[in-house]
Parts: C-alpha cells; sequence; structure tokens
C-alpha cells in the first residue's frame, strides 16, 4: 500500500504543476482535471457462525482494499456542466471460511481472492434550469462472481433552488459460479447461475434555512434468479448436509431519512434512521449518528455511532434445525435476528499550503471503527482517504 500512496503523491505533483499553468477564470470549456480521491483500508473480522459450515465455524476473515477516484469536468457550449467520474478499485482478502468448501484441504484455492471492481459515471447539470441527467456503468469481477451494471438518473430543482427531487433506475446482471461444498459434488463442473437486481431510487433533499438541511430516501428493489450461495452449507435435524436454498424472488423496500443541523460553524450534527422491509419477512432499522467537530480552520474530528437491529428471515434456522419439510432453508446468520453497534471516529487535516508542499493535494483523513454483533461477529476497519483538488 506505501508504495500505492507514493506513486499516487507523484502523480499529484505532475497534476498540481499542470493546474497551476492555468491562469484564466473563465470556465474552461476543454476537460479538466476536478478532484481525484485515494481510498486505502484495512479490515479485519472474527465470529463463530460460517454459513460454509452449516452456521458454526471460523469467520475469520481479512480485507484490503484500494480504490482510485478521478473527476474530470467540461462545460460545453451552452455552459452545462458535464462531469466524468472513473474509479476502479482492487481488493485482496483472504477468508477461513471460504477455505472449508472444501473440508479436507489444509489450505484451498478458496481461502484467498481478489475483486476488481471499476465504474464510470457521468452527469451533465444546466445551473439555469436546475436540472441533471446522469447515467454510468460498473462491473464487479472475483473468481466465483461476475457482475456488470448499469443506472440511469434525473434531477430537479425547485424553483427558488432549496429543495431538489431526484430519480435513479440501476440494473446489475450477475453471473455465480455454482461451487458446491466439496461432500456435494457429483462431478467436475463449471456451470454458472445468473442474478438479475432492478433498482428505483427516489430522493428529495430541503434547505430548510442556514443551518437545517433534511433528505428523504425510498428505494424499491426486485432482485430475481439464483439468490443462495451454492457453497453455504445447511444442516438438517437428522445431521445430513444440504446446499442452501432460498426463493428465486426478493423484493426490498428501504425508506430513509437523513438530517444535517450546523451548530455554529465548528460543530455539524449528521443524523440517519432507515426503515428495511422486504418479502422474506425480514425487518430493520437503522439510526446513526455523526458530529464533525473543527478543532481549528484546518484540523477536525468526526465521532460516530450507529445502531442496527433486524428480524430474521422466514427461512433461517440455525445448526441442525431445519427438516426435511422446508422448502427453502439457510443457516447464514446475516439472515438471522440480531442487532449491532458500529462506533469510531474519523480525523481530517485541511492544511492551508496543501500535503507534501503540494497545495493542491488539500485533505488527509482517517477513520477508524470497530463493529459488533449481538450473535458474537465482531471487527475493525481503518480507512486512509487523500483528495486532490
Amino acid at each position: 500500500m506505501k508504495k500505492i500512496i507514493i506513486s499516487i503523491i507523484a502523480l499529484f505533483g505532475i497534476f498540481n504543476t499542470k493546474a497551476q499553468e492555468n491562469t484564466s477564470n473563465e470556465q474552461s470549456k476543454k476537460l479538466t482535471l476536478d478532484e481525484i480521491n485515494l481510498v486505502s483500508s484495512y479490515y479485519k473480522q472474527d465470529g463463530n457462525n460460517s454459513a460454509v459450515t452449516g452456521g458454526t465455524g471460523s469467520e475469520k476473515l481479512t480485507d484490503v482494499s484500494n480504490t482510485i477516484d478521478v473527476t474530470m469536468v467540461k462545460y460545453d457550449k451552452k455552459l452545462r456542466k458535464n462531469k466524468f467520474d472513473f474509479s476502479v478499485g482492487i481488493d485482496h482478502y483472504t477468508s477461513a471460511s471460504s477455505d472449508m468448501i472444501d473440508l479436507k484441504a489444509n489450505s484451498s484455492a478458496s481461502s484467498a481472492d481478489n475483486r476488481i471492481y471499476p465504474a464510470l459515471n457521468w452527469s451533465r447539470e444546466n445551473e439555469n434550469k436546475g436540472t441533471t441527467i446522469l447515467a454510468g456503468v460498473s462491473s464487479s469481477f472475483e473468481y466465483d462472481y461476475q457482475s456488470y451494471g448499469a443506472n440511469i438518473g434525473f434531477a430537479q430543482k425547485t424553483p427558488n433552488k432549496m429543495g431538489e427531487i431526484t430519480a435513479k433506475f440501476q440494473a446489475f446482471m450477475d453471473q455465480v459460479k455454482l461451487i458446491a461444498p466439496i461432500e456435494l459434488r457429483t462431478g467436475e463442473s463449471n456451470m454458472t447461475s445468473g442474478r438479475n437486481t432492478f433498482a428505483l431510487s427516489l430522493s428529495y433533499s430541503q434547505i430548510i434555512n442556514q443551518n437545517f438541511q433534511v433528505e428523504l430516501l425510498a428505494d424499491g428493489i426486485q432482485q430475481t434468479g439464483y439468490l443462495s450461495l451454492p457453497f453455504h452449507r445447511v444442516y438438517f435435524t437428522d445431521n445430513s448436509v444440504h446446499q442452501e436454498a432460498l426463493p428465486d424472488k426478493r423484493f426490498k423496500i428501504p425508506l430513509g431519512v437523513r438530517a444535517n443541523y450546523f451548530l455554529g460553524d465548528k460543530i455539524i450534527l449528521k443524523a440517519y434512521y432507515r426503515y428495511y422491509t422486504d418479502d422474506w419477512g425480514l425487518r430493520s432499522n437503522t439510526i446513526s449518528l455523526e458530529t464533525p467537530v473543527k478543532i481549528s480552520p484546518f484540523l477536525s474530528v468526526s465521532p460516530f455511532y450507529r445502531y442496527y437491529s433486524q428480524s430474521a428471515a422466514n427461512y433461517f434456522a440455525s445448526y441442525q434445525q431445519h427438516t426435511a419439510f422446508d422448502d427453502f432453508y439457510t443457516s447464514n446468520y446475516d439472515l438471522s435476528k440480531f442487532n449491532s453497534h458500529f462506533y469510531g471516529a474519523g480525523i481530517r487535516l485541511n492544511p492551508k499550503n496543501g500535503l507534501f508542499g503540494i497545495e493542491r493535494l488539500n485533505m488527509l483523513e482517517i477513520r477508524y471503527g470497530h463493529y459488533t454483533k449481538s450473535i458474537g461477529m465482531k471487527s475493525d476497519i481503518i480507512s486512509l482517504n487523500i483528495r486532490f483538488k
């Protein structure tokens, strides 16, 4: 990760030199660099409810992630602002639970994997009319899973520019490699199965006054196809082992509200609530609060806390609790009843003259969070964000 950060800093230096050559105050009609963000993170977890081994067994996992996001801006002949955002992420993870797909192997190919996920998004804003149109494509690749996505959207500001309504439609076409637990394989197979996800997102944001802003959010998400994971084991009461079996349709409805309140010039209260329901019987509530506090003009800290609770899905039962009378069955504890806590803090540095002597390298943020579930799983994540603007 150190080599990546050094390379990016060198790249920022080149861009900084180029940017300083443009001294015109006019809106450029050429494609110009607006912002670059580099985010690196390290995540680790542990628990004892692995779905790969039927709801028992190690959930140890580590993940190292690096993402670079580049935003370019161009004004066209009608002075509409065109924004192009390209990002690419690379994750490397090791998983004790995935390693148990083959119970007899000391270490299998499933114990570690890489994921690559590029995305390209475009938006065009007409500042006079208060309208924005947007579109994008994305993909994700790993050993046993491939995903391709696309999105389109539209936003309209109110006549006084104090409110904005946004509608966005997303579609994802996925392919899952059918890797069964070792003891349930009938022969070598490279078969795959598909799943499709379609999501309509609606939001309305409103500036109430100079100190208070709110946003309402609603989504409708339809999934169809192979919604199980083929290497998840389920043990019945008779000790027989089976592959996870879930319905081939799922409809989700998340509803949320976000509010920001500015307490003077140094403190912001950021609150969020979401209610979720789906036709698998799962219900959940999420409440979070983050409070950025400006210590100085160049330094701020942001403590945060999130509480989450959910009911169990209709098809969940723990180890050796399902029977042959069940049409659908899973021992994946992500679909069980639990509550969780996630808390931590971020430190953001915005030096007046830039980082490392580069004026446009204007932000560095480090965040740490600790996560616990009532069913015993716990995790930690630390991330670093460097921004050039």
